[in-house]
């Protein structure tokens, strides 16, 4: 009986296939544990209590504090506005975004070296360790890797096509998503220094050249109002600390990584400068990392999640790899050389078993706000007086209000929303002291003792020394780096 289905071509079934496939597994990979069996870190729940706020708290938090993640709040609020504050909605545009750009990277490989290039370099994405973090994270990293393999994508395709009248709007597209990504986080600006290289090394024309400065300097010029008043909040990022040689370990292994995927997929294309995915790949990975060390030299900022969208360009590096071994098997093995992609990725998924494992449990976070939140609610009774020491911790109380339904958070002088913070403003330490001293029962949220460091702020210390001298405790559980003392007072 024929079949009423059309026959699709085999070359066009492999341009579907190419970026499909690659989509559909980095979604499963996503969605594969992605509630961390219902844990929230200390920046998801940045994400999560923020998000919660009105557009207008949201607007008056900025000028005091995040204003660098600004867009990305009110992205979260609006999507919690729609669907809900849960895991899923925190981390479902991660998931999407990642595989978005895992779509990119397939089909730039596949433009530039093939199919099984293409296949395997978006098949790679998602199975990179940092990848695999941000993959299930409330926060804006993926989506900023999503904007630069979208970039990338379409400079690739301008170069293609040359410089022709009709490109106006790619170029204006290539514009619009370096400044949303900028607007995400401005160090993503450092993919247009990657497009600079890549541009000299395959000898682009004047024109090309002009038209990328233009929207490129756009692209800045959106962003510069940010940047100048994110620096204003630069206390926020005082904790990273300065630049040292073991840090350098892990960006001079992805290089080293990059610069084998690149050499072992090179071809004469490459060397004659002409565009290649070691023109696109290699910068791409190699100028982020390095730029964020100079930068780094001048005032500590290193963090790989800052330079997540570099992944992207080992992804086109070792796809590249995996094209050029399909390659080289096809004209003695030719069976073979479609089972070395597919062979490759199923092998490091088996490699990457106890990688992928940790990454979706709990543990992998320093702490999880909903764990301890859960013991609170075991441990409290109507009336008692609750503390948070640092004040950050606060976070859980935010995240889960119904936990802490009937406490007193007795150090708090203006909530969060309404001081326009983070964490809120509390009483002054006389206050808190005396506040203290008239309750009967008091529990303490903290971190748990491995990762606690002594309280630095004289609030703190307050609240330390009173508990210490006048109270006694009755129950102490630790649970997913945070910690939770219950206090009864002497006598």
């Amino acid at each position: 009986m024929p079949s009423d289905i059309p026959h699709i071509p085999e070359s066009r079934r492999r341009r579907v296939l190419v970026w499909l496939v690659p989509l559909v597994w980095t979604l499963g990979l996503g969605l594969w544990g992605l509630s961390r069996q219902d844990s929230v870190w200390r920046d998801e729940a940045a994400t999560w209590q923020v998000a919660g706020r009105s557009a207008g708290e949201i607007w008056a938090m900025l000028a005091n504090v995040d204003a660098v993640h600004g867009l990305y709040y009110l992205l979260m609020h609006g999507l919690f506005e729609v669907f809900g504050a849960s895991t899923t909605t925190l981390r479902l545009p991660s998931v999407l975004a990642v595989s978005a750009a895992a779509t990119c990277v397939a089909l730039i490989g596949r433009r530039l070296a093939g199919f099984w290039a293409g296949l395997g370099g978006g098949l790679t994405l998602g199975l990179l360790p940092a990848v695999q973090f941000y993959l299930q994270e409330g926060r804006p990293y993926a989506l900023v890797a999503a904007g630069a393999g979208l970039s990338t994508l379409l400079l690739v395709s301008l170069l293609e096509r040359g410089p022709g009248r009709r490109a106006w709007p790619r170029w204006a597209a290539y514009g619009i998503a370096v400044l949303v990504c900028a607007l995400l986080n401005w160090l993503s600006l450092l993919v247009l220094p990657a497009h600079a290289a890549t541009l000299g090394w395959v000898r682009a024309g004047r024109r090309i050249w002009l038209r990328w400065a233009a929207y490129g300097s756009g692209a800045v010029a959106g962003a510069l109002p940010l940047i100048l008043f994110s620096r204003r909040q630069s206390e926020q990022v005082s904790w990273i600390p300065p630049l040292t040689w073991t840090m350098l370990i892990g960006p001079g292994i992805l290089l080293a990584v990059g610069g084998l995927g690149a050499w072992a997929g090179r071809s004469g294309r490459a060397e004659r400068k002409a565009l290649s995915v070691a023109a696109v790949g290699l910068p791409l990975l190699a100028v982020p990392q390095l730029g964020l060390i100079g930068l780094s030299l001048v005032q500590p900022l290193f963090q790989d999640r800052y330079v997540l969208f570099s992944m992207v360009g080992l992804a086109l590096l070792i796809g590249a790899a995996l094209g050029a071994a399909a390659r080289a098997c096809a004209p003695r093995l030719p069976r073979a050389a479609g089972l070395v992609v597919p062979g490759v990725v199923g092998v490091s998924v088996l490699a990457l078993l106890p990688v992928e494992l940790d990454k979706r449990a709990p543990a992998s976070r320093i702490d999880d706000v909903l764990a301890v939140a859960g013991e609170v609610a075991e441990l409290k009774r109507d009336g008692d007086a609750v503390l948070f020491v640092p004040a950050a911790r606060r976070d859980t109380a935010l995240v889960s209000p119904g936990a802490f339904a009937g406490l007193a958070d007795v150090a708090l002088a203006v909530s969060p929303a309404a001081s326009a913070t983070l964490k809120g403003e509390e009483e002054d330490p006389a206050r808190i002291r005396a506040a203290l001293l008239g309750q009967r029962r008091v529990l303490l949220v903290t971190d748990a003792e491995k990762v606690a460091k002594p309280p630095s702020a004289d609030r703190d210390k307050a609240k330390t020394a009173v508990l210490r001298e006048h109270f006694a405790v009755v129950a102490d559980r630790q649970v997913r780096g945070r910690r939770v003392t219950v206090y009864e007072r002497r006598g």
